[in-house]
C-alpha cells in the first residue's frame, strides 16, 4: 500500500469538542486535509516542540524521546495506519541496531514524537479518502489561516496586550509563564519579542 507523506499545518481548538484541540495534517503533494481532535495536553506537548521551546523540566514526551536516544533507537517515521470506528491508530516506525520496530501508539502521542524527531508523517490513502477534506479554496478552513503552533478559539479570548511591556519587562515575563509551563502565552511573547527585534534592525 502506497505511504502518502502528510505535514502539520495547524493547530485549534476543535469545534465539535470543548476542551479538546484538533491537529490538522495536510498532504505535501495534494490539497485534502486531515483533521484528528486531540487532547490539551497532547496539543501542547506539539506546541512546545513545534516552538522549540525547552520546558525547565522534561515533558512525557521529551523523556520518551531522551530515553530512545539513550538506547541507540532512531524514530525514522510516524505511520497513522487505520481508522476504526473514528479513531485513528499509528504506530512509531523505529531503527535499532539496523533492526525496523514497529511500535503501536496514539496518534497524538505519535505526532508529539515525530516532531520531536523531526521525522516524516504517512498516511494511507483509504485513511484521507475516509476522514479527509479538501480545501477547494484558500480560507476555506478557519484553520488554514492559523500558523503552526498557534491555536484558534472559536471565540474571540481578550488577553492581556504586550504592547505596554518593555523589552526587559517581556523577557522577565517570558521567563515566568515558562516557569508556568504556560507554552501558549510563551510564544506569543517570544513572536513579540522578535517583532521588536526586527523593528529595530
Amino acid at each position: 500500500m502506497k505511504k502518502i507523506e502528510l505535514e502539520i499545518v495547524a493547530l485549534s481548538h476543535s469545534v465539535t469538542q470543548s476542551h479538546n484541540y484538533a491537529v490538522v495534517l495536510g498532504e505535501k503533494e495534494g490539497t485534502r486535509r486531515l483533521p484528528i481532535v486531540i487532547g490539551s495536553f497532547e496539543a501542547q506537548a506539539i506546541a512546545v516542540a513545534m516552538e522549540r521551546m525547552t520546558p525547565n523540566r522534561p515533558l512525557t514526551h521529551d523523556l520518551f524521546k531522551n530515553t530512545l536516544e539513550t538506547f541507540n533507537v532512531e524514530l525514522k517515521e510516524v505511520v497513522i495506519n487505520n481508522l476504526l470506528d473514528g479513531i485513528f491508530y499509528a504506530r512509531l516506525v523505529c531503527l535499532k541496531d539496523g533492526e525496523l520496530i514497529e511500535v503501536d501508539s496514539r496518534t497524538s502521542d505519535a505526532l508529539a514524537m515525530a516532531v520531536r524527531f523531526d521525522c516524516p508523517i504517512y498516511s494511507y490513502e483509504f485513511i484521507l479518502d475516509a476522514a479527509g477534506v479538501v480545501l477547494e479554496e484558500e480560507g476555506d478552513s478557519p484553520a488554514e489561516d492559523i500558523a503552526p503552533g498557534e491555536s484558534a478559539t472559536e471565540e474571540p479570548v481578550k488577553k492581556e496586550s504586550l504592547d505596554e511591556y518593555s523589552m526587559e519587562s517581556l523577557k522577565k515575563l517570558l521567563d515566568e509563564v515558562l516557569a508556568e509551563e504556560n507554552y501558549e502565552r510563551a510564544a506569543e511573547i517570544r513572536d513579540e519579542i522578535n517583532k521588536r527585534k526586527e523593528r529595530e534592525g
